[in-house]
């Protein structure tokens, strides 16, 4: 049986990700001939040339492309076990890092969250708010187990992450009730001109809302618009205006805010990622999320 050095590996690794001999040397704390030799030796194992000189600098050659692409995934994966383990100390709760997406319902969130809870046994949570592409950043190094956010990542990112769809609910407006009563009766003819709370044009949902506005003829008056989910549904306690939610969390969202619900919005939906690392999940509290997410969640509609 053939096995790779990985020291070997490792030195080609961090001369490729570096950029530079002199770099990664530093990094590794070798002498530049030292690390130059054992690539040499490398190389000469695998039957392969790995870098060409541009000049001063080192160019990946084709060969070299795909043994870094193998080489970050595997060293990847070597961080990701050390990751894994330190956050899971004998005796102790274990621990998950969760990156939510400023878009994403903040009912919606604590409810999953809230339900994988009981179903792991102790663990201490620790989440974190942010933009997307921001949480991605924390993702790629591994300060994050994974993400909750309304799409995809961005392809525009270079991160190497996985989406798993977790879930998907029909969107409703909700009201006071006093705005509910007045609007409920002809819904959805009954928004042209009313007032509305609507998340900003960056969102997914919204961006679905103002197609479905266009196709049923109707022009809401737009009172605000917000980024945080959680604001946007405290205006609408307040009676500012009418407000979309996802319909799988109507009670939560009725008794929190003391709201109505008037009508649900056909076709338009709001959707619910959970943004990994890895393909196939393995941390035990991210995989009770994903699985609370989809049954105890969104499998109840």
């Amino acid at each position: 049986m053939e096995w790779v050095n990985y020291h070997h590996l490792l030195y080609f690794w961090m001369v490729a990700r570096e950029g530079s001999l002199a770099r990664a040397s530093s990094e590794l704390r070798l002498a530049q001939s030292t690390v130059s030799k054992q690539i040499h030796l490398f190389e000469q194992v695998l039957g392969q040339d790995l870098f060409t000189k541009n000049g001063r600098r080192l160019v990946l050659t084709e060969s070299g492309r795909v043994v870094f692409r193998y080489a970050d995934e595997i060293f990847g994966l070597g961080r990701e076990m050390l990751h894994t383990l330190r956050d899971r100390p004998v005796g102790k709760h274990l621990r998950v890092t969760v990156g939510i997406a400023d878009v994403v319902p903040k009912l919606i969130a604590e409810r999953v969250l809230t339900q994988a809870q009981k179903i792991t046994g102790p663990v201490r949570l620790v989440c974190r708010e942010d933009k997307p592409d921001r949480l991605l950043a924390d993702l790629a190094l591994h300060e994050l187990d994974v993400i909750l956010t309304d799409a995809p990542a961005n392809p525009n990112v270079k991160v190497r992450a996985f989406n798993h769809l977790l879930g998907e609910s029909e969107i409703a407006f909700f009201g006071r009730a006093d705005l509910a009563a007045r609007y409920r009766r002809n819904f959805p003819a009954s928004l042209q001109g009313a007032p509305v709370l609507l998340p900003t044009e960056n969102t997914v949902l919204r961006r679905s809302l103002d197609l479905w506005f266009e196709k049923q003829g109707v022009r809401p008056d737009i009172i605000g618009e917000f980024e945080d989910s959680a604001l946007l549904s405290v205006f609408g306690l307040r009676g500012a205006g009418l407000f979309p939610a996802a319909s799988v969390i109507t009670k939560e969202v009725e008794s929190q805010y003391q709201v109505r619900s008037i009508g649900k919005v056909p076709n338009v939906t709001e959707r619910l990622y959970a943004v990994s690392v890895e393909r196939r999940i393995t941390h035990p509290a991210v995989i009770a999320i994903c699985e609370t997410a989809k049954n105890l969640v969104f499998g109840d509609k």
